[in-house]
C-alpha cells in the first residue's frame, strides 16, 4: 500500500469513462468528481486525491492546444503523482505528448474506460484506482508518463490502442512494462527517456499528417497533400518500403519539407541498410527522408508536430528522431 501522506490530482478530460447513456447515445457527462465517487476502495488505500475537471470533450475532439495546456498545468501541481483520465481514442497520442513535454520526476498516468458507466462491467472504475496506485508509487518515480489499463502498465513510448471494443484494448511492443496485482504496484522493465521539448516553446501553427501507404498506390496524392502540410509521417511496408511509383513524388516532397519514414505494422524499426531497391529504405534514406527510428506513426506524427511548433529545422528534426531508441 502506497505510503498515506501520497498525494494524487486527477484531472478528467472526458470520453468514455466520463459518459453515460442517454436517448442519442453515450456523451461525457460525468465530472471528475463523480469519477471518483464511483471507485471502490480508494479510501482504504490512504492515497489523498484531489480531482480537477479540465475538459469534458470525446477522446477525439481533442487538440494539441488542450494537451500543450495541460502539461503546462501538470508542471506546476504540488503533488506526487497524476492520472489523467480521457477517451480511449486519443490516449496513446496524449500519452506521448505528455511523456515528450513535461521533465519532472512526478508519475503521470493516463487511464480510461472501454465501456461507459452505464454499461454492465463498466471497466472505469477498476482502471482509475489501479491508475492513482501507479501514481501514488515510488517506484516508478522518473518514468515518464504511462498508460494503465486492465491493471497493465505500458510506456507511453509504446502503448497502442489495438482493439476498437475490447476492455484488453491497450498492448504495448515489447510489452507491459508492469501491473497492479493485490493493491502493489509491480515494475519489470524500465523504459529509455524521450527527446525532451518545453511545452512553452510550441507556439508556431503547425500542420502534419500520415500517409499510408497501400498495395499498388501510385504516389498521385503525395504532391496534393504535401502542398497542404508542413511535415510528414509516411506509414510504408515492412520496414520502411514504398512502391516504386512513389519514390520520386517522395523525393521531391523531402526536399521541400521533412518526411518522416515510419513502419506501418506498429512496431519494430526501420531499416538503414539491408535492402537496396528503388522504394527500399536505404532508397529514400537516400532521398532525404528522415528515419522515424522505433516510433510507429501516430507516436512520429506527434513528435514531428511538436518539433515544427517549435521552429526547428530539418536538421533539428532529423537528430531529435535519431535519439529514439
Amino acid at each position: 500500500m502506497a505510503d498515506k501522506a501520497r498525494r494524487v490530482a486527477v484531472i478528467s478530460l472526458g470520453g468514455t469513462i466520463a459518459m453515460t447513456q442517454a436517448d442519442s447515445g453515450a456523451t461525457p457527462t460525468l465530472s471528475a468528481d463523480d469519477l471518483i465517487a464511483a471507485v471502490p476502495g480508494l479510501a482504504e488505500t490512504g492515497i489523498d486525491v484531489e480531482v480537477r475537471d479540465f475538459r469534458r470533450l470525446p477522446g477525439a475532439s481533442l487538440a494539441f492546444s488542450d494537451l500543450l495546456e495541460l502539461a503546462i498545468m501538470v508542471e506546476t501541481l504540488a503533488v506526487d503523482g497524476v492520472v489523467v483520465t480521457q477517451g480511449t481514442d486519443t490516449i496513446e497520442e496524449t500519452a506521448y505528448l505528455l511523456d515528450l513535454v513535461t521533465s519532472s520526476d512526478t508519475p503521470i498516468v493516463v487511464t480510461g474506460a472501454m465501456r461507459n458507466a452505464s454499461m454492465a462491467g463498466a471497466d472505469g472504475p477498476a482502471n482509475v484506482l489501479a491508475a492513482i496506485r501507479v501514481a501514488a508509487s515510488t517506484e516508478v518515480l522518473g518514468m515518464g508518463c504511462m498508460v494503465v489499463f486492465a491493471e497493465e502498465i505500458h510506456s507511453a513510448r509504446w502503448a497502442r490502442k489495438t482493439h476498437a471494443t475490447s476492455p484488453m484494448a491497450f498492448t504495448s511492443y515489447p510489452g507491459p512494462i508492469g501491473y497492479v496485482a493485490e493493491d502493489r504496484v509491480r515494475i519489470t522493465a524500465r523504459p529509455s527517456t524521450s527527446p525532451a521539448i518545453n511545452p512553452r516553446d510550441t507556439t508556431l501553427p503547425a500542420r502534419t499528417a500520415i500517409f499510408t501507404v497501400g498495395l499498388g498506390d501510385d504516389g498521385t496524392l503525395l504532391p496534393v497533400l504535401g502542398d497542404h502540410v508542413d511535415g510528414l509521417v509516411v506509414a510504408a511496408f515492412g520496414a520502411g518500403h514504398v512502391p516504386m511509383t512513389c519514390v520520386d513524388a517522395l523525393g521531391d516532397l523531402a526536399k521541400r519539407k521533412p518526411v518522416v519514414l515510419t513502419t506501418r505494422t506498429g512496431s519494430g524499426p526501420v531499416l538503414r541498410q539491408t535492402y537496396g531497391f528503388p522504394g527500399s529504405e536505404s532508397d529514400l534514406l537516400g532521398r532525404g527522408l528522415i528515419s522515424g527510428s522505433t516510433l510507429d506513426p501516430i507516436k512520429a506524427r506527434i513528435l514531428l508536430q511538436l518539433l515544427l511548433m517549435t521552429s526547428a529545422d530539418r536538421d533539428q528534426i532529423a537528430e531529435a528522431f535519431s535519439s529514439v531508441p
